[in-house]
């Protein structure tokens, strides 16, 4: 896949991953609608482009495989094991792709919200660099 090219010589997260998180170029017309008149500013037009791309960001607890037997027996107030332990960091994956891991963290009491804290965030794996 195509790289960006490093902004200002900095190589960042967001540079290796670019390619592999963004829409094709007749998804991005699409969703950004009519050309404007170019307006001068001192980020990139393509990294202002590539920076309103919406993307699905999951945070993964764990898993568990089950037979299709186990799964139709499950009802109200069954319990799935997952393949993590508590305290063990959660995996942030975007558009599909592991890029940070966290440890889960209470955000508002009062209305019982959830968020993570990165703990690391993780590079591209070498078949990655590779492909790109």
């Amino acid at each position: 896949m195509n790289q960006a090219a490093p902004i200002q010589g900095k190589n960042t997260l967001l540079d290796e991953y670019v390619g592999e998180l963004g829409p094709s170029p007749a998804e991005l017309a699409a969703a950004l609608g009519p050309r404007r008149p170019a307006v001068e500013s001192p980020v990139s037009p393509n990294l202002d482009v590539v920076m309103r791309i919406p993307v699905t960001v999951k945070i993964v607890l764990g898993s568990a495989t089950m037979p299709v037997a186990s799964l139709v027996k499950l009802g109200r107030g069954a319990v799935i094991p997952l393949d993590r332990r508590v305290g063990e960091p959660v995996d942030v994956v975007v558009n599909g792709r592991v890029v940070a891991r966290g440890e889960v963290v209470v955000v508002d009491e009062a209305t019982s919200r959830f968020g993570i804290s990165l703990t690391e965030v993780v590079g591209p794996s070498a078949g990655d660099r590779a492909a790109g």
